[in-house]
């Protein structure tokens, strides 16, 4: 599974994919994990890619998407040609306009403005995101992965990070049930 972690610096592209390669190996899978930032740390565009496995893994550069999470239009209109067409595209959907495409599984889900609304920052928008893309798509164990993010986070703020990427989770829980 190659996914590749797309937007601005600022928006946790990077700790996603960290927190995401991380959980894979508590999970025994191999996983391998590179990132590229924009000229600027903070505005710049950012990703993170993350190849998921049972074998070895050879080749860290990813050409065809298995998951694309697009944060900015920018981001966006920059990968999704990389996306394959049974690719699933997963966006902010305040900040980025998909091109229709029926081959293409699409979540879009306005994250920056819920981590606002419902947790008072908008910093965990990335959180909501990754427990959206884990419950729809299944990379890795909840326990993994919730492990992971705790110890990734700053101190004391645990459980706002837990919370919200339950909120994704019950998202994609929800998007799962209005497509069937």
């Amino acid at each position: 599974m190659r996914i590749r972690f797309a937007g601005f610096g600022g928006q946790g592209i990077v700790s996603c994919g960290l927190n995401l390669g991380k959980a894979a190996m508590r999970d025994g899978k191999n996983s391998a994990q590179t990132q590229s930032y924009g000229s600027a740390s903070r505005g710049g565009l950012t990703r993170a890619d993350v190849t998921i496995q049972d074998d070895e893994i050879y080749e860290l550069d990813i050409d065809d998407l298995d998951v694309l999470v697009a944060l900015s239009q920018q981001s966006y209109d920059k990968f999704i040609g990389e996306l394959l067409p049974t690719g699933k595209l997963f966006y902010e959907a305040d900040m980025v306009v998909p091109v229709e495409d029926s081959t293409v599984d699409a979540y879009g889900i306005p994250a920056t403005d819920l981590a606002f609304k419902e947790f008072g920052r908008k910093i965990i928008a990335n959180m909501i995101i990754m427990g959206l893309l884990n419950e729809i798509v299944g990379l890795v164990s909840y326990e993994s992965l919730t492990m992971t993010i705790k110890e990734s986070v700053p101190e004391g703020t645990e459980d706002l990070n837990i919370r919200a990427f339950n909120k994704g989770m019950q998202l994609g829980k929800e998007l799962l049930a209005e497509r069937q």
